[in-house]
């Protein structure tokens, strides 16, 4: 297990897509790229596991907590479609990972994301929302979902993903990517301005 990583938690975790397991981790943090502060506070995750990952590489979905799309099914974004079809995807194959990071709003937080949405409204899309509170238009560094795998016992992965960036962290913090399988889905109509900017300004990769 790795040493920067706590597992709290374990427990039989039935689901309308089957039966996983759900596994609770905690870190007291990871320098951060983005503020370079060493003493930001613990994080925590919890990764959906069912079936034998470790015998090939499993197909692995990180997905960042998103309130507005997983829970009040907000069709500003793709989240929620995103979260199911990687759940669904799983259960196809019998096996996978979902690891389940409180990231909301590319790592902004939830009032900076609704301060955001406030801005879009007003014409910015959402790197330029971002960057107008301050922050990068992507917050995320994804160092504890890799040392979340590596504690699972997992190093090699079929990554659930359209984020080339997301790719990459994960290969620099010790876990190969075998594959990058596309997470795409069909957005509605409100959420094609964030799509479209998804794909121009941070360089995530969709087939239309």
């Amino acid at each position: 297990m790795s040493s920067r990583v706590q597992q709290v938690a374990s427990a039989d975790f039935p689901t309308r897509w089957g039966s996983f397991r759900i596994f609770g981790f905690r870190t007291k943090g990871f320098r951060s790229k983005s503020s370079g502060d060493d003493n930001r506070e613990s994080e925590e995750a919890v990764a959906l596991v069912m079936g034998d990952v470790r015998s090939a590489p499993p197909l692995v979905r990180v997905h960042s907590q998103c309130l507005t799309g997983d829970v009040f099914h907000s069709l500003r974004c793709d989240c929620r479609q995103q979260l199911e079809m990687a759940l669904a995807m799983i259960r196809d194959l019998g096996a996978g990972i979902l690891i389940y990071e409180q990231q909301e709003g590319r790592g902004i937080g939830l009032m900076a994301k609704l301060q955001a949405y406030e801005l879009q409204d007003a014409g910015l899309d959402t790197v330029e929302a971002n960057e107008r509170l301050g922050f990068k238009a992507d917050q995320r560094d994804f160092v504890f979902p890799a040392e979340i795998l590596k504690t699972l016992g997992v190093t090699k992965v079929r990554l659930l993903s359209n984020n080339p960036d997301k790719v990459e962290a994960l290969r620099r913090a010790g876990v190969e990517v075998v594959e990058r399988v596309p997470c795409e889905v069909t957005p509605s109509i409100h959420a094609e301005e964030y799509l479209k900017t998804k794909k121009e300004k941070l360089g995530h990769l969709f087939s239309t």
